[in-house]
């Protein structure tokens, strides 16, 4: 049985969360990230993720002492959307080993400048990350380092020069999907890393992670957590039914 999650806001137990919940039960945690908070705690020293999570759990549970939260899967700071957390060590363990042998799905919508050269296609590259700059770039396969990196698009409408892209995520490289499409000549709307050149300078970047699939790791019942962009630009070029569709 596969359930889908759409999110109310509201915990099934405890007190009411800061953040929009997708999922919770005693192993799990559910949520749609907010743009711009790096998931973990980074070298700006801004509040990351991770810890406002455990202040959350500790707050609406009373929860005396440390909290545990694991962290499975990951999300650029400027993206936002659905991600799931491990509330217990061994739910944690046994979603990785999900992540690790590709029972893990996940899904993103993008927008990106220009249209890629089919309505569907597959890209494979080999992936180096340079982590003084934080960058990524594509290089040959074989390269000392590098990683190979595969995603499935699909093109799902075009619109003033853009177009909205449904993207499955076949492997979690760093800035993955950034890097990949602007590769093929589309750079991300807003990417002001990868697409400087065609994007404004504070442009939200739109990209966005719409379901994460996965089996529970104690019930094994397929659970899918779904989050749809916000409908502001460049989104709402596109009536937001077509991206309801393409998740489903």
């Amino acid at each position: 049985m596969n359930m889908q999650h759409n999110g109310t806001g509201e915990a099934p137990s405890g007190g009411q969360s800061r953040f929009e919940i997708l999922f919770e039960d005693n192993h799990l945690l559910g949520i749609v990230k907010p743009v711009n908070i790096p998931v973990q705690e980074d070298a700006t020293g801004d509040p990351d993720l991770l810890s406002l999570l455990k202040e959350d759990i500790k707050e609406r549970y009373n929860k005396p002492g440390n909290v545990f939260m694991g962290l499975v899967h990951r999300l650029d700071r400027p993206v936002g959307g659905a991600m799931i957390f491990a509330k217990t060590s061994k739910a944690a363990s046994r979603l990785s080993d999900s992540v690790r042998t590709h029972a893990f799905r996940k899904v993103y919508l993008t927008v990106v400048h220009g249209k890629p050269p089919a309505s569907q296609g597959r890209l494979v590259n080999t992936l180096l990350k340079d982590a003084k700059s934080n960058t990524v770039s594509i290089v040959r396969k074989g390269t000392s380092g590098g990683k190979e990196a595969i995603l499935d698009y699909t093109v799902l409408g075009t619109a003033e020069g853009y177009s909205l892209l449904k993207i499955d995520l076949l492997t979690g490289r760093s800035h993955q999907i950034r890097v990949q499409l602007n590769g093929i000549g589309c750079p991300l709307f807003g990417d002001q890393k990868y697409g400087a050149a065609v994007n404004r300078p504070g442009q939200q970047i739109a990209l966005w992670s719409a379901v994460v699939g996965f089996p529970h790791p104690v019930t094994k019942e397929e659970i899918e957590l779904i989050s749809l962009p916000p409908q502001a630009h460049p989104w709402d070029l596109w009536p937001q039914q077509v991206q309801k569709q393409a998740i489903r």
